[in-house]
């Protein structure tokens, strides 16, 4: 139905050479919004611009993307990375991977894009285990591993596995970041009763949107998530809080969701 909506216009800009050749029509886009070739560009942008600030990502680190989808931050990374640096990324989307491969792969070599068949409540409805599924990448092999609102649908079996993961594959000192929902005593109550974007759904320290989606949006609290990565092996942990949570929007804050930074 996504498709047939956006075909009209995703056809008139094919017509008129307004689409930009790594950036998928509206109707083929599941990661983020629909808004159109600029704005997915202007978000990769704004992505990279976080890697630099909190990861300090090189152009000639080993950069892991978890759940790339259509390659939003890898067409950033493209104008970011040197030959000597290297991207790869995985996603559990098939037709997300194969986008990614046919154009930012074929013009870049050193960005490798894979297909992983993992079952996700909002994204895939079989598959294997998340929970226990290991990353095709050998130990100590990541400067920088990343994940753009991947956490915020998965399970927490599921992110936890994913943190040792992240923590296997990155090297000594590599420095990643992930978004989550994140909340605290503070204002649990607040977003879990506000009229829209609400989690009502309570469970041992986290909240749920819906009761039968349980990968569909998920917040953590707050210190539960720490000692899940402290479980995983990392020492060192920063919170950057998004506005999502906030009453009223102030605009001092550079994301949406909660940023995590966490070093090896």
């Amino acid at each position: 139905m996504r498709k047939l909506f956006f075909w009209p216009l995703d056809t008139f800009e094919k017509l008129i050479g307004k689409r930009h050749k790594y950036v998928p029509p509206r109707g083929a886009v599941f990661t983020g919004g629909t808004a159109g070739a600029r704005k997915f560009i202007e978000e990769a942008a704004h992505q990279l611009s976080l890697l630099k600030t909190y990861t300090h990502v090189a152009t000639d680190h080993c950069v892991l993307d978890i759940g790339c989808g259509v390659g939003r931050t890898a067409i950033a990374l493209t104008d970011h990375l040197s030959s000597e640096g290297s991207y790869k990324g995985f996603d559990p989307v098939e037709k997300g991977i194969n986008w990614c491969k046919k154009g930012i792969a074929s013009d870049y070599p050193n960005f490798e894009f894979t297909h992983v068949d993992l079952f996700n409540d909002l994204y895939k409805n079989k598959g294997d285990d998340a929970a226990a599924f290991k990353f095709p990448y050998r130990d100590n092999q990541f400067d920088v591993c990343f994940s753009f609102s991947v956490f915020t649908h998965m399970s927490v079996k599921e992110i936890q596995n994913y943190l040792h993961e992240i923590y296997r594959v990155s090297k000594v000192g590599a420095i990643n970041l992930s978004t989550f929902f994140i909340y605290n005593a503070q204002n649990e109550e607040y977003i879990s009763t506000r009229d829209s974007f609400s989690f009502p759904v309570k469970r041992d320290n986290y909240r749920l949107m819906h009761e039968d989606v349980t990968a569909g949006n998920i917040a953590i609290e707050e210190s539960f998530l720490l000692k899940m990565i402290a479980n995983a092996g990392f020492k060192e942990t920063k919170i950057i809080h998004g506005f999502w949570k906030d009453k009223k929007y102030t605009g001092d804050k550079l994301e949406y969701q909660d940023i995590v930074v966490f070093m090896k």
